[in-house]
């Protein structure tokens, strides 16, 4: 039995996820209509026979906790757990987390009363399943200190992660995070001929790592200033001597650092064969169990490539190419078209509706047309509505709603009146 403990970071103030983190953290954003981000790596820990998790918060942290709260609750037969630890100020230390190794560092009087040979740790905002246990039996048979989980880019994505240089044995000779495009040809890989076809020959960390506890423990105290463990913790290991292995991946994985990697991840699940397969037996995805009814559809609505979650009510005409999220409301003749409707938090009943005529009702209305956008929980959108995104706009925030890449977001709660057209 491999003894591990896993650690997940939460995030700084996901500002490049604005403004879907504008009331919430990054791996509290919901994703595929009835998940979370945070549900990824929680549910790659299962999966994977990992049963004891923290996950690191700082910012924004509340509807994240009460997701963790409500969704992973362990018995008592299992000793496993999920412990939610939140930054906090102390006698010895008063300032926030400063970065990823610094969050950890700062952790340490909470995990390491725990019995554990090897730390994982991992970001709470990709997309990705991944067998843990084979990394970590690959960071023992390498007798390493530290594993850090890799997988080819290309130029264009190289410059936003770290980039490494392994040697025939497996091991990290060389590390730069975020290099600058002029110094990419000095850190060219030997990949497969598959890869070299498609550009994809730089070898990035995916920002998984499993330390070895007595590395981890040695590194934090022979770098008291290290606030970061690409920049700082993982070049000092290589420095120093330490066996760094990288474990090759070959599966799917995606960063969910912007609005449009997020819009197109979330797109991409709604094709036939999706390269995220959230229909894996072996490999489900956990959420908060939520007693709800199946979706409902009226009025002969034309569905191509959607996932629509439980609770919704559907009118619309055509909903093609999109992700339909929770107890959402759509309104007869709609269409929705390559976009992305989180829905909404609660129902609102029919009794609610008619004491307020005057107020739009949470959901979309009838004949409105939503294309190229997202749409934040709880939005109330009139009828006749246009919501078109493109290439041609620009980006822009008003008070309830920002343009990001051409993608439209309608921001949470927001009230889009009748008639209103924004493309």
């Amino acid at each position: 039995m491999i003894k591990m403990i896993c650690l997940i970071l939460g995030g700084g103030a996901g500002t490049r996820l604005y403004p879907l983190t504008e009331k919430r953290s990054k791996p509290a954003v919901p994703i595929a209509g009835k998940y979370r981000l945070i549900d990824i790596p929680l549910s790659n820990c299962i999966n994977s026979g990992v049963r004891r998790m923290f996950v690191l918060t700082q910012y924004n942290s509340a509807s994240l906790n009460a997701h963790i709260k409500n969704a992973y609750n362990f018995d008592h037969f299992t000793h496993g757990f999920v412990d939610i630890l939140a930054a906090e100020q102390t006698p010895g230390d008063f300032s926030w987390f400063q970065g990823t190794a610094d969050a950890v560092r700062q952790s340490r009087k909470h995990y390491e009363r725990h019995d554990f040979d090897y730390m994982l740790i991992l970001s709470g905002d990709q997309l990705y399943q991944m067998d843990f246990e084979e990394m970590a039996l690959w960071h023992i048979e390498k007798r390493a200190d530290l594993t850090i989980a890799c997988l080819p880019v290309n130029a264009r994505d190289a410059v936003g992660f770290g980039i490494m240089k392994a040697n025939n044995q497996g091991y990290i000779s060389r590390f730069i995070e975020k290099p600058k495009p002029e110094q990419l040809p000095d850190w060219v890989s030997d990949v497969t001929p598959t890869y070299q076809k498609r550009g994809r020959i730089y070898m990035a960390s995916m920002g998984i790592y499993i330390f070895s506890r007595k590395a981890i423990t040695e590194l934090f105290e022979s770098n008291p200033k290290a606030t970061d463990f690409g920049k700082e913790i993982i070049p000092a290991a290589i420095e120093s001597g330490y066996r760094v292995a990288a474990y090759p991946f070959d599966g799917y994985w995606t960063d969910i650092g912007t609005i449009r990697s997020f819009f197109e991840a979330n797109l991409e699940l709604t094709d036939h064969i999706p390269a995220f397969n959230l229909f894996h037996q072996q490999k489900p995805i956990y959420t908060r169990g939520r007693m709800l009814p199946p979706a409902k559809f009226y009025g002969g609505t034309q569905i191509n490539r959607a996932m629509v979650a439980e609770g919704s009510i559907i009118h619309a005409r055509m909903i093609d190419v999109a992700v339909i999220g929770l107890r959402s409301r759509i309104g007869e003749n709609s269409v929705i078209k390559e976009a992305i409707v989180m829905g909404n938090d609660a129902y609102q009943t029919l009794a609610e509706i008619a004491a307020h005529p005057e107020e739009i009702p949470m959901g979309i209305g009838a004949n409105c047309h939503i294309e190229r956008a997202i749409l934040d929980k709880d939005c109330c959108i009139g009828d006749n509505v246009i919501i078109k995104g493109g290439s041609h706009l620009t980006d822009t925030e008003t008070e309830t709603y920002c343009i990001r890449d051409g993608i439209i977001v309608v921001k949470k709660g927001a009230v889009i009146p009748s008639g209103t057209r924004i493309m």
